[in-house]
């Protein structure tokens, strides 16, 4: 039985002398859990605790600490809309399961009450929030984390108001929960419950009066406020970071543009990152995995260092160079006083006193496993310089610039032999400037204005403030995933990836996939995801996390381009080749048979980088590709045309020793 109406205005049309207020999410889930904390306190007899979430989804992040609140009293009971397992239980505490349709289905209850103490939480989400996460999904693409939804409501310690509130919504439990009702009349006649009040003054004011420690529910609200400001601190350094890093990669991407001149490109490469990383010299030269020698031509030197241009620099005894071209990574050493690669090396030490390197840091350039030169930065002053995480992923960043850069040039140097991989580059210049200036330029033109706005209004009532704090966190989460994309891409492309091949099931490695897809949180209803998997198929050779990788990202993409009416199969058989087949077939959007080769290219978009009306950056094929012919396979689409469907093939190496113990666990990415 479904019922439309709202506790919330039930409990206003009862008691009109209540005015709703406005509320955050985020302040919800403080109040709550501080509520909560006071039951766990330990300092209340056994009370009544009605908790109602509008999915289930929401419960199961709460779930446990229900589990806890179960130990203090036999009185506890939860609703919430079931999405998968949620149903009517009366294990542990009572679950009530109602219809999606019901009114609570937009609400937010939560309902203690004891003998010497009572509060409730009762609030409905306003209608515009809704409103707003559904026109501007891009702003909340998860609302399970979206703390900047509104809600309308009542927050109070006064105990006529919370005996109401458990009074309706104990009724609404007996609609769902007619079993439950002699359980039910026990707390009614404990707490009086639905019995006649009176709102005199006096009363209304001994009503909020109580004998309990409330310390377990201020110290809650004060470590949310504690965790906020830190958050927010947080948030302002991230951003600005992302935003020195942004510039200093565009400006880069901006010489590649502008010239097909190695020498410039690599110039102006030396310069920014040596002035962004604040190193005392940055050298960049072009060197192969078989060279003895390479000249250094490119150099940014800070004020009082030594210059080493035009020195020639000796490899092929240089036993940090060998590492890179054995390991295939770059080498950071902290303190060259005390590292022994330096102090074994009569070479690299003379160097390094001779240079007054203290901190050596050697990244490749590489372009698809060839190895073109070096990054090398070097910090000359006390103390010595610590390499951080950031400052790594931003030089492997800038050093796979700079390796598209040669290979350009070296393709405009050929032009009439390399005419077809130049059209590639330049292709892929134009959709890098496009996606660039889409989905990074947009969100990072929200962070300003939203910060902007924080810092030149400081009357801005705090609500708002939250809303455009919230805002530039969802576009910085927005930009930090289009960056984890390129450097993936880069890392594949250039041989960095550590393969793991292992002995796995097809359908464990499917499941893992699904799963993912599952707990993705979507605006609309997803296309229905069925798996034909042949019955007795091999054990297959990969690497486990990077076969999930292409079957989440293969759903994926058919998810974006099938309508949710449609359909998805995923099917698996053991082929002629002794490999098995995977087709993630969709009856989607289609592709033209010209495109079935295309759409594996980096940054290809159907309908453009910016008239697209999907997401994405256009690099999850281009990655599958790259994933697929690591272990030795092949990746194909097939399509008859446009909202035909599409089937995406893919091939794995089965294992040939059939005695191999089998494989019962796939980690996740």
């Amino acid at each position: 039985m479904s019922i439309s109406t709202s506790v919330l205005s039930d409990l206003l049309k009862s008691l009109p002398y209540l005015r709703p207020q406005l509320y955050f999410k985020a302040s919800l889930t403080a109040l709550s859990h501080a509520m909560e904390d006071q039951v766990l306190a330990a300092t209340l007899a056994q009370p009544l605790v009605i908790a109602s979430f509008q999915r289930e989804r929401f419960y199961r992040q709460e779930a446990h600490r229900y589990l806890r609140l179960a130990l203090r009293s036999n009185q506890i009971y939860v609703l919430a809309a079931p999405e998968t397992d949620f149903a009517n239980s009366s294990e542990n505490y009572e679950k009530i399961a109602f219809e999606p349709t019901d009114g609570l289905s937009q609400e937010w209850h939560l309902v203690v009450i004891a003998d010497n103490y009572a509060t409730c939480l009762v609030c409905r989400e306003s209608l515009g929030s809704i409103a707003k996460n559904k026109q501007l999904p891009e702003l909340s693409p998860n609302l399970d984390i979206d703390t900047a939804r509104r809600f309308e409501g009542v927050w109070t310690s006064e105990r006529g108001v919370s005996l109401k509130a458990a009074e309706l919504l104990l009724d609404r439990i007996l609609v769902y929960r007619p079993e439950l009702a002699s359980k039910i009349n026990e707390a009614r006649q404990r707490f009086s419950i639905g019995e006649p009040r009176s709102h005199s003054g006096a009363e209304q004011i001994n009503e909020y009066a109580c004998d309990i420690d409330t310390d377990p529910f201020v110290q809650r609200l004060v470590t949310y406020l504690q965790a906020s400001q830190y958050k927010l601190h947080k948030a302002y350094r991230s951003i600005a970071a992302q935003a020195r890093k942004e510039r200093l990669v565009n400006s880069i991407s901006t010489a590649i543009r502008r010239s097909l001149d190695p020498h410039e490109v690599l110039q102006v490469a030396a310069q920014e990152l040596g002035e962004h990383l604040e190193a005392c010299r940055c050298l960049i030269y072009r060197a192969q995995a078989t060279d003895s020698q390479a000249i250094i031509e490119h150099e940014f030197l800070n004020p009082g260092i030594l210059s080493v241009r035009g020195q020639t620099w000796e490899l092929e005894k240089n036993s940090l160079f060998r590492d890179i071209v054995q390991q295939g990574e770059g080498v950071c050493i902290s303190d060259t006083l005390n590292d022994p690669r330096v102090n074994n090396s009569p070479g690299l030490s003379l160097i390094a006193k001779k240079f007054a390197i203290r901190s050596w840091l050697m990244e490749p350039v590489f372009y698809q496993g060839r190895l073109l030169g070096i990054v090398e930065l070097h910090y000359c002053k006390m103390p010595p310089h610590e390499c951080q995480p950031g400052e790594l992923d931003l030089v492997e960043a800038i050093a796979t610039q700079v390796g598209a850069a040669l290979i350009q040039a070296e393709a405009y140097a050929n032009l009439e032999e390399l005419n077809q991989q130049l059209e590639a580059l330049d292709r892929t210049r134009s959709n890098l400037i496009a996606i660039t200036g889409h989905e990074l330029r947009t969100p990072l033109s929200t962070i300003q204005v939203c910060l902007e706005s924080l810092a030149s209004e400081p009357d801005m009532p705090l609500e708002l403030q939250q809303i455009m704090l919230n805002t530039a966190l969802s576009d910085s989460e927005r930009m930090r995933k289009l960056v984890q994309d390129f450097l993936t891409l880069s890392n594949l492309e250039s041989g960095r990836v550590q393969w793991h091949p292992e002995s796995l099931t097809l359908q464990e490695c499917v499941d893992l996939a699904l799963s993912r897809n599952r707990t993705r949180s979507a605006t609309e209803k997803p296309p229905q995801i069925k798996t034909k998997i042949a019955e007795n198929l091999p054990l297959v050779r990969a690497d486990g996390d990077w076969l999930v990788e292409v079957l989440a990202k293969l759903m994926d993409n058919a998810c974006k381009f099938t309508p949710p009416e449609g359909e998805i199969t995923i099917k698996a058989f053991s082929n002629s080749h002794q490999m098995v087949e995977v087709t993630v077939a969709d009856t989607g959007r289609g592709i033209e048979p010209n495109r079935l080769e295309v759409v594996f290219d980096r940054f290809y978009q159907e309908e453009g980088a910016l008239r697209r009306t999907t997401g994405g950056t256009g690099l999850g094929l281009a990655i599958c590709r790259q994933i697929v012919n690591g272990w030795g396979g092949e990746i194909w689409a097939e399509s008859t045309g446009k909202d035909q469907g599409s089937q995406f093939h893919f091939t794995i190496p089965i294992v040939q020793n059939s005695h191999e113990e089998k494989r019962t666990k796939v980690k996740s990415k």
